[in-house]
């Protein structure tokens, strides 16, 4: 009796290590890992694209590579977490979406190429001292904000245009190299700007709704802490009359007025290329930090237009670039 039940023990555990084997199926090919700060439609088109671009030069997650995903959720220490996890996933390449996220990850560089997606400015940032030639083993796409243009299409949309509230989080790189290029540019314009600077998103809507109570306009920058929290700056600013005009085409998606600027899924997919060539044996240093600020497109939010009354100016209306989100027709 003791010798059968050994015996079926033995069996057991055979099976259970059988079926174990199974679900941690050893893939043949390189292991990309992907840290995403935290879910909001820019990043999560960034991410989508990302991956679809893969698929299209031929890595198919599961059969021919492997890749570890992973969200912070927004919290820093989360951050730091995943990182340290991967300095021992033996990782052929990092990618890295958004500011903060570059930044932690940037330590991962020195054993592994790391490539960034979504970084306003690269040098800043403490990623690279030069675009044309990475040399800290980091390159990447960069989501450079049309500051000026961005305040030239408001005061189009708003000719009586003069106190512009803006809000963003103190605490990201990319938010105060874009404040401070549009307090500059709100400045030469005439405009008088009020500041409304968050720590986290439950700080947002008191922001917004002081600024939605003393200005004729809002303007956020590419902002993840605000692109998160879109749907409650929407409501108090429908709610208050007032636009608010944003840094990057999701925002104007989830509620935002207008902006001037790239699609994300483009900067998507010119990562996934990136990590192509370095998977192919190109040296990090050899491929320059792809800044997308060129071919940029009107975004405008048709149900923005019809609740706060706004009529596009017929140079806006014609204009090949523009585009028309949320449009009933």
């Amino acid at each position: 009796m003791k010798k059968t039940g050994k015996l079926m023990m033995v069996l057991a555990l055979g099976i259970l290590m059988n079926l174990t084997g199974c679900s941690k199926k050893i893939v043949e090919g390189p292991r990309i890992g992907v840290i995403q700060l935290m879910e909001h439609t820019s990043l999560n088109m960034i991410y989508d694209s990302f991956k679809e671009e893969l698929e299209a030069l031929g890595y198919k997650d599961g059969e021919n590579c492997t890749l570890v995903f992973k969200n912070a959720q927004g919290e820093q220490s989360n951050i730091g977490s995943i990182v340290s996890s991967f300095q021992s996933e033996k990782l052929d390449v990092v990618v890295a979406i958004a500011t903060p996220t570059a930044q932690s990850a940037a330590k991962l560089a020195e054993t592994t190429p790391v490539i960034f997606s979504a970084v306003t400015d690269p040098i800043e940032a403490g990623l690279t001292s030069s675009l044309e030639h990475p040399d800290q083993n980091i390159t990447g796409t960069s989501d450079e904000v049309a500051v000026e243009q961005i305040l030239d299409l408001a005061l189009q949309l708003q000719p009586d245009l003069k106190t512009l509230g803006m809000v963003y989080n103190v605490g990201e790189v990319n938010s105060q190299t874009n404040i401070a290029k549009a307090k500059v540019a709100a400045e030469k314009r005439g405009l008088t700007v009020m500041e409304a600077p968050v720590a986290n998103t439950s700080e947002v809507a008191q922001a917004v709704q002081v600024l939605s109570e003393k200005c004729d306009a809002l303007f956020s920058p590419n902002d993840n802490t605000v692109a998160t929290a879109m749907s409650t700056v929407t409501q108090i600013t429908r709610s208050a009359q007032i636009p608010v005009y944003v840094g990057a085409d999701s925002m104007v998606m989830d509620g935002g007025t207008a902006t001037i600027g790239i699609n994300y899924v483009d900067l998507g997919k010119e990562t996934a290329r990136m990590v192509d060539q370095v998977l192919q044996g190109t040296d990090v240093s050899a491929i320059p930090v792809k800044v997308f600020n060129q071919n940029l497109s009107i975004y405008v939010n048709a149900d923005a237009l019809e609740e706060l009354q706004l009529t596009l100016p017929d140079s806006v209306a014609t204009n090949p670039q523009l585009v028309l989100l949320n449009d009933p027709q």
